[in-house]
């Protein structure tokens, strides 16, 4: 009985130390986020600000190669922040892993399609994840975005691309409610702990 107790008291400690680690990772990722730069879609007031580019990151694309609600409401608050002036690029990055599957296309079509003229676009075709498109993005030389997702995601992306050095502003475009939402936030718990470590390693 004693040998069975200490392995319970030893999986409850790890428990618990893993635990206490993804709070703090998420608190810090959070509670780092400037909530005055967090610009909600349905009421927003840029001024004179201008950015580098306006940064989508890419979401699931449907089977017939169309965007997702998602990430169709994410090209929908770019196309409206570039319309309003605030940048004269839109930087698409996003999966473009193979022929069955390419998200930054359908962001293109999508672009092309609500009037940003082509040139007035770039493209990042190996944004297999926040953490990459962050990456490319700063290695590209952009040092001052707004990068448009949805808010739940926003806070991670924001705390990335300041890392990274890139002074980010954020664009929550979250203009209707998503199936599943609660499994994708439990998943963006677990991504806030590991890009927090791979952060540190930058």
């Amino acid at each position: 009985m004693k040998k069975y107790r200490i392995i319970i008291y030893t999986v409850l400690s790890i428990f618990t130390v893993l635990l206490s680690f993804a709070i703090f990772c998420n608190r810090l990722v959070i509670w780092t986020a400037d909530r005055s730069e967090i610009h909600d879609c349905d009421a927003y007031s840029f001024e004179d600000k201008k950015y580098d580019c306006i940064l989508v990151l890419g979401a699931g694309v449907k089977a017939d190669g169309t965007p997702s609600h998602m990430l169709e409401d994410r090209l929908r608050g770019a196309v409206a922040l570039y319309r309003e002036g605030v940048s004269d690029l839109i930087l698409l990055s996003g999966d473009n892993s193979g022929e069955d599957y390419d998200e930054v296309s359908a962001m293109e079509r999508y672009c092309i399609d609500a009037g940003v003229p082509r040139e007035a676009i770039r493209r990042d075709d190996i944004g297999f994840s926040t953490y990459e498109s962050a990456y490319n993005t700063a290695n590209a030389g952009y040092s001052n975005v707004i990068v448009v997702t949805q808010r739940y995601h926003l806070y991670r992306a924001m705390y990335i691309l300041e890392g990274m050095g890139v002074r980010a502003e954020g664009f929550a475009a979250n203009y209707r409610e998503y199936f599943l939402q609660s499994k994708r936030e439990l998943r963006e718990y677990a991504a806030r702990c590991k890009d927090l470590l791979l952060l540190a390693l930058y």
